[in-house]
C-alpha cells in the first residue's frame, strides 16, 4: 500500500470514529453531557469542543493555509447540537482533501504559525499523522468517561473499520 492510501484511509476513519462516537454521545442527558469528569478538558461537552477547535487549527494549517489563533479550551459552540454538527462537519472535510492532495506532498514539511504565536517547521507526514492520532486520544477519553457513567461506550476500532471498507485500495 502507498503512504498516500493509507492517509486516505487515516482520514476515512477518523470520520468514521467521530460519527460513531457523536451517535453514542447523544444518549447522554444534558447534566451528563457537562459534567466534570476529569477528563483532560473536563467534560464530555468541553472536550468535543477541543476536538473541534484542533481539527480545525489543523484543517487551516494543511488545506487552507492560514495559521488560526484558537485557543486549545475556546468553546466554540456552547448548543450541544450546533456544536456536534460543525464537529461531524469538520472531520468529514479531511478525506476528499487527502485524495485530492498530491502524493509528494507528504515528503515535504508543514510550515506553520502555532497557536502562541511562533513559527514552526514540522514533517508534512508525520504531522498529518498527528491531527488523527490526536483525535483518537481525545476520543479514548471521552468513550471511558461515558462506560464511567454506566453507559456503554462505541467500538471505534479501526480493524472494524477496514472490514467495510471497500472504497480503499488494497
Amino acid at each position: 500500500m502507498q503512504i498516500a492510501h493509507y492517509f486516505t484511509r487515516l482520514a476515512r476513519y477518523h470520520a468514521w470514529a467521530t460519527h460513531r462516537l457523536l451517535l453514542d454521545l447523544a444518549q447522554l442527558s444534558d447534566e451528563e453531557w457537562h459534567r466534570d469528569l476529569r477528563l483532560f478538558f473536563g467534560s464530555v461537552h468541553r472536550t468535543v469542543n477541543h476536538l473541534l477547535v484542533a481539527d480545525t487549527i489543523w484543517y487551516a494549517r494543511f488545506a487552507e493555509k492560514p495559521s488560526l489563533r484558537i485557543a486549545l479550551d475556546a468553546e466554540l459552540h456552547a448548543d450541544r447540537a450546533v456544536l456536534c454538527a460543525a464537529l461531524a462537519a469538520a472531520v468529514d472535510r479531511w478525506a476528499p482533501w487527502v485524495e485530492a492532495m498530491e502524493a509528494t506532498r507528504l515528503d515535504g514539511d508543514l510550515v506553520y504559525t502555532r497557536t502562541d504565536g511562533v513559527a514552526a517547521r514540522i514533517p508534512f507526514a508525520p504531522a498529518l499523522g498527528h491531527v488523527f492520532n490526536h483525535a483518537t486520544h481525545h476520543r479514548g477519553q471521552i468513550t471511558a468517561g461515558v462506560t464511567a457513567m454506566g453507559h456503554p461506550g462505541p467500538s471505534l476500532d479501526w480493524a472494524s473499520l477496514l472490514q467495510i471498507d471497500t472504497r480503499s485500495p488494497a
